[in-house]
């Protein structure tokens, strides 16, 4: 199988490559769902996914990175490890992370087009009302 990049010496390949795999084995539109959920362009999403480019997955959208994409558990302890290896500094933002899901009862507006706008909307509004929230009275 394509687990020649898994076994890399480079552990930035490695959790790169499990990341693409989870990813190309999820439902079409997947990495879409991951670049709004994190607030992205899809070009993120191949960037974090190829180990053609140095662009690390930042630690405050593992979580995220996590829910969205359905990570097994077996899936998530390997590319855990392999990211912990890449980045030792970085485990206390793993173990505690920055995002949490929450989950809403939405309307629906009846047509794919307008879903997608109001989910885009009140995504882009929850991560104006966390940067907010993360830094109150900014520009006071």
């Amino acid at each position: 199988m394509g687990d020649v990049e898994e076994a890399s010496d480079d552990p930035v390949h490695a959790y790169k490559a499990i990341l693409r795999r989870v990813l190309d084995t999820r439902p079409s539109g997947a990495r879409q769902r991951l670049a709004d959920a994190l607030g992205k362009h899809r070009s993120f999403i191949t960037q974090i996914c190829s180990p053609a480019y140095s662009t690390p997955v930042p630690p405050r959208h593992l979580e995220t990175m996590f829910s969205v994409c359905h990570f097994a558990p077996a899936e998530r302890e390997a590319f855990l490890a392999a990211y912990l290896r890449a980045h030792p500094r970085k485990l206390e933002a793993v173990e505690m992370p920055a995002r949490r899901q929450l989950v809403l009862d939405v309307p629906n507006l009846g047509k794919a087009e307008r879903n997608t706008a109001f989910d885009k909307a009140l995504a882009e509004f929850v991560g104006r009302l966390g940067t907010l929230m993360q830094h109150p009275g900014g520009d006071e």
